[in-house]
């Protein structure tokens, strides 16, 4: 469904597909199938245009009683309208399938060296992206392979385990399965009968182990950023992300309240997080058009994928519940084709990133994602 605005109001552009034509007279059935016309994603613009059942929502919580959760009884000076132009560029979802391919390798699942990013980068230059663009949708994809591997992963548990006491190491397993190391490692353990809970707190204490196991579990660790048990670095990169964002609304004199307050609150009233975006906006803020009344960080790449769009509009559709429209910011941009109904999407355009390129700098050197 595409939305069109017109005048200042939001209504729905919906087309029909046609049916198949019935058979007549007893001759030969002819059948019209319904055909998208190809396209690239990014010419749709699907990715900037508003729910209008979202919108309403989002420019009435200021007089909504009681108030959403996070909303203050009052805003004093009263909420005032702020219009943002943010210029914003998709990947097409041909282009994403293409620089796919370059950048996924059956059984590569760690940081890459510098050779290897050197050698995407010049299978790439020609296409519109990013080399950064580029690693991080690698991450997406790795990410929905480990998904999808899971089961089958389970299902040969036994047989992992069997291989593995024979001497095979995790990693040429890791390879011979196409799945992220240390998931494999946990298969071997799950092989052996050991429980999730039993599996999950060996491996935050691998001293427990016997030394085959420490050396097999610190490969596995080295050679995986997808199901790694440590994710600090990541973690942290998200935050100082979301402090970018935070501070770009505070020089913009936009009211918002972060995460964190929300959270402390709500753990407070409700004994747990319950809604928490990044930003809750107390200003009627419109980005390119479009009244947004939150806003999301995503320190990664909008891949359209199952699995990330899944998992993204889950936690979309608690925020529209909730206060409305509202938008995504995507450090490394999106594929053009992506839709969180709900939500417009952004890329990281206007902000200044200097001080997540100086965490990045800080970090040990020499690898990629």
């Amino acid at each position: 469904m595409g939305l069109l605005q017109r005048e200042g109001s939001w209504t729905s552009d919906i087309s029909q597909a046609s049916l198949s034509e019935k058979k007549q007279g007893g001759g030969r059935r002819r059948r019209r199938r319904s055909r998208r016309k190809p396209t690239n994603g990014a010419d749709s613009r699907s990715w900037s245009q508003g729910d209008p059942d979202a919108i309403e929502q989002a420019l009435a919580r200021f007089n909504q009683s009681p108030p959403p959760m996070g909303m203050p009884e009052s805003i004093d000076p009263p909420p005032q309208e702020r219009r943002l132009n943010w210029r914003t560029n998709a990947v097409p979802k041909n282009i994403q399938r293409k620089v796919g391919d370059i950048v996924c390798k059956p059984g590569e699942f760690g940081f890459l060296p510098e050779e290897r990013v050197d050698e995407i980068r010049g299978q790439i230059d020609h296409f519109p992206i990013t080399i950064e663009q580029a690693l991080s949708l690698r991450g997406a994809l790795n990410q929905e392979k480990s998904v999808h591997s899971h089961g089958r992963l389970m299902r040969n548990a036994n047989q992992l385990r069997r291989r593995y006491d024979k001497g095979e190491g995790v990693l040429t397993l890791s390879q011979r399965f196409d799945s992220p190391p240390v998931n494999t490692f946990r298969a071997i353990l799950s092989g052996r009968g050991w429980s999730k809970n039993r599996i999950k707190e060996t491996l935050k204490n691998p001293d427990r182990m016997n030394k085959r196991d420490q050396e097999e579990f610190a490969k596995a660790e080295e050679a995986d950023k997808v199901s790694s048990v440590n994710q600090s670095d990541t973690q942290t990169a998200a935050e100082v992300f979301e402090d970018i964002l935070c501070a770009h609304f505070d020089s913009l004199d936009i009211r918002f309240r972060r995460q964190e307050d929300l959270l402390r609150e709500q753990k407070e009233s409700e004994g747990r997080a319950v809604v928490t975006p990044d930003l809750l906006l107390l200003d009627d803020v419109r980005i390119n058009g479009v009244p947004c009344a939150w806003i999301d960080a995503k320190h990664f790449y909008g891949a359209d994928l199952r699995f990330p769009r899944k998992k993204t509009q889950k936690q979309v559709d608690r925020y529209v519940n909730e206060y409305g429209q509202g938008a995504i910011v995507y450090r490394h941009g999106f594929t053009g084709s992506l839709v969180q109904r709900g939500a417009i999407l952004l890329d990281a355009s206007p902000l200044d990133l200097t001080p997540l390129d100086e965490f990045h700098e800080k970090r040990a050197g020499g690898s990629h994602s």
